[in-house]
């Protein structure tokens, strides 16, 4: 009785998740093609517009040209159109660097991917495209391992694009890649998916949100990388169904029966679900995490690489539906306590100063690189995780709107602005990725 009552509610939640992934994405949809049917994603091709028009550009009394911002200094700007989009609607994006110190990003669009790269001095040069595989999708996502790009998207029939970024080392003028010939492999295990999920330490992808009807029920499905040419999956983790997005570590904190496991954190619809992965063939769910205010859990990252005992969540729809403390329609970011990967604790959040709905957040050196929609980036000091748990001591060191019509009102909680954020050149230089404008290369100066 107790099992058949344990399968009902197990059942009942995976299809109110599914329902709330189902309305995110409408929301999204209806609110993009109200984009395109205003134009907005046609004002950006024309070489003599505003935002084309803007150089290097530091932050100066609280703007970069027509952008407000806070220790971070505009250095250069490619338009969707410019970098060969035929729909200009952008996306996630990645960065990847050469053995040499080259510096390159990978730029989510709608109709593919674009290469661009950043010099020394900030400028970013456009050096080609990888187009779809299929069709063209809103939701194109990527990662990169050893060298070689991997492209997933919510197209149908999409699979994995595998790619191998040195292509770009020799190039002198743009150039188009071949999906039939340019690519090192194309990976056809599953179609559509979400988010690509990077474990670089261990040569393994983790694609997610793929179909809910495949075996993995779109949790993690593991993809061995190790010969990026000949992609295999060695399982699948498909407990608590529906992964959104992840981040997969050799777990190095407090909790010592699991020193040296490869743990992933879920960001599974409405909980925070952690899972050894240790043993391919039989992963192991340690805890599933719910928390006041959930609306649709989103992403996250872990405060520290080293100590590895605080992560950060974002929930996608907290600030749309008013939901908990996120009432207020200012982004909401909430901290949890991993000391215990069995028991995680909700024992706090941050408000942003701006209103705006999260999105996705890679922390650094005790900084959290945050892309927040409208608000654009936002850099938030996270360092007092452990000595104030509350979150309250958290605090906004930087930031750069890249979405200015609405900074007159204090910020409008909906889908336009930044998708993404690439953090982690060794230069300090940041791409941001923007859905209606283009890619912005940046500098934080604090």
């Amino acid at each position: 009785m107790k099992f058949s009552t344990l399968l009902v509610a197990t059942f009942a939640t995976a299809i109110h998740a599914q329902v709330e992934m189902d309305r995110l994405m409408d929301l999204k949809t209806k609110h993009w093609d109200r984009m395109r049917a205003e134009g907005v994603f046609n004002r950006y091709d024309n070489p003599n517009a505003r935002v084309q028009a803007v150089g290097p550009t530091a932050c100066v009394n609280g703007k970069a040209g027509e952008y407000s911002c806070d220790k971070v200094n505009l250095l250069s700007f490619l338009s969707h159109a410019q970098m060969g989009s035929s729909t200009k609607e952008g996306n996630d994006v990645w960065g990847w660097t050469s053995a040499d110190g080259r510096e390159f990003g990978a730029v989510g669009q709608t109709d593919g991917t674009a290469f661009v790269e950043i010099d020394k001095t900030g400028k970013l040069i456009y050096r080609g495209r990888l187009p779809t595989q299929t069709v063209s999708s809103p939701w194109r996502d990527m990662k990169v391992i050893n060298g070689y790009l991997y492209v997933g998207s919510e197209a149908a029939g999409h699979g994995m694009q595998i790619f191998d970024m040195r292509k770009l080392l020799p190039l002198t003028r743009p150039k188009t890649f071949s999906i039939a010939t340019d690519l090192t492999a194309i990976y056809n295990g599953f179609g559509s998916s979400h988010n690509i999920v990077a474990h670089e330490e261990k040569n393994m992808i983790y694609a997610v949100g793929t179909s809910r009807n495949l075996p993995c029920k779109g949790g993690l499905f593991m993809v061995d990388v190790s010969d990026p040419a000949k992609p295999v999956s060695p399982g699948c983790v498909s407990q608590d169904g529906y992964v959104h997005d992840a981040q997969c570590v050799v777990y190095n904190g407090p909790d010592a029966q699991y020193l040296g496991k490869e743990i992933c954190f879920n960001y599974n619809e409405d909980t925070l679900t952690i899972v050894d992965v240790t043993d391919k063939a039989a992963p192991r769910q340690i805890s599933r995490t719910p928390y006041a205010g959930s609306s649709y859990t989103h992403q996250g990252w872990l405060t520290s690489s080293t100590d590895m005992t605080f992560l950060l969540l974002d929930d996608e729809l907290d600030e749309q539906d008013g939901t908990g403390v996120a009432a207020n329609g200012r982004t909401t970011t909430y901290l949890f306590n991993i000391t215990s990967l069995a028991s995680p604790i909700n024992t706090g959040y941050y408000q942003s100063p701006a209103k705006s709905i999260d999105h996705n957040q890679y922390v650094i050196n005790g900084l959290s690189y945050q892309s927040n929609y409208n608000s654009g980036l936002r850099i938030v000091d996270v360092r007092s995780a452990e000595a104030d748990p509350t979150g309250k001591s958290f605090s906004q060191v930087g930031f750069f709107d890249c979405h200015p019509e609405d900074d007159a009102v204090g910020g409008i909680v909906e889908f336009s602005g930044s998708w993404s954020v690439y953090p982690y050149f060794q230069s300090g230089y940041l791409l941001l990725n923007s859905i209606e404008r283009g890619v912005f290369a940046l500098k934080y100066t604090g």
